[in-house]
């Protein structure tokens, strides 16, 4: 009920001073990443996380709209969701509310700032807030409050020598005492009990997870037997 309350709080807010058209701002994003029909990534992954040990991996990311991803990794790949799926259309699904909030500045660029709220109960996330660059008409942060894994962030950075509106890197950061990620990880992962006397009371360990992208292959035809074969292995 207290988070009912409070969402209702945000909307009351912001519904009255809104001077840009929040859903058009989403809407302009969307259709600029429409211009990617499908493509192929290289992915170097990195864990950075207190006691747990994961190795840098590499890994081939494939992409088809409207929401087809496939992963293929050497061993154990600890990658997020969101670090697959990075369309505007596959952060903002089905129905929600959004409000438009004010511009800021973030790290040099002029972005508008759009709180995103489900409609119903569709899912983790409660709340979401976006940092939208209407010039380049791309996402440069969301910052995301979900029912039971706490608040995370994905920063998002681009290549202007890249035509199409796809990340070079992703950071994607969280606290570790709020996500659903088990103290031991098999395969090639080490984890190591944290010790308690030196640890503040009360403290956050904060976890995050960088993903690099490199050599874009975009509109050049990613074949349906790539995730048909995933779904093969899945069942």
């Amino acid at each position: 009920m207290k988070l009912l309350i409070s969402l209702f709080l945000v909307l009351i807010q912001f519904g009255f001073a809104q001077s840009k058209d929040p859903n058009e701002i989403i809407n302009n994003v969307i259709s600029n990443f429409n211009k990617v029909n499908d493509y192929k990534v290289d992915v170097n992954i990195k864990v950075d996380v207190e006691f747990i040990k994961v190795p840098e991996t590499k890994a081939k990311i494939y992409f088809k709209q409207p929401d087809k991803v496939h992963l293929e990794a050497e061993g154990f790949a600890m990658l997020p969701k969101n670090g697959m799926e990075f369309s505007p259309s596959s952060l903002i699904k089905k129905d929600y509310t959004a409000i438009y909030e004010q511009d800021v500045e973030l790290n040099g660029f002029k972005t508008s700032v759009v709180k995103v709220i489900p409609l119903g109960d569709q899912g983790e996330v409660i709340l979401s807030t976006y940092w939208i660059d209407q010039k380049k008409q791309v996402i440069r942060k969301v910052e995301s409050t979900t029912k039971t894994n706490g608040t995370f962030t994905i920063d998002f950075n681009y290549d202007d020598k890249i035509k199409y509106p796809l990340p070079v890197k992703i950071v994607f950061a969280f606290n570790m005492d709020k996500m659903n990620i088990p103290a031991t990880i098999s395969g090639e992962t080490n984890s190591e009990k944290p010790d308690k006397k030196n640890k503040n009371a009360g403290s956050t360990t904060k976890g995050k997870v960088i993903v690099n992208y490199s050599n874009y292959l975009v509109n050049k035809g990613v074949p349906d037997s790539i995730f048909e074969e995933k779904n093969k292995k899945s069942n």
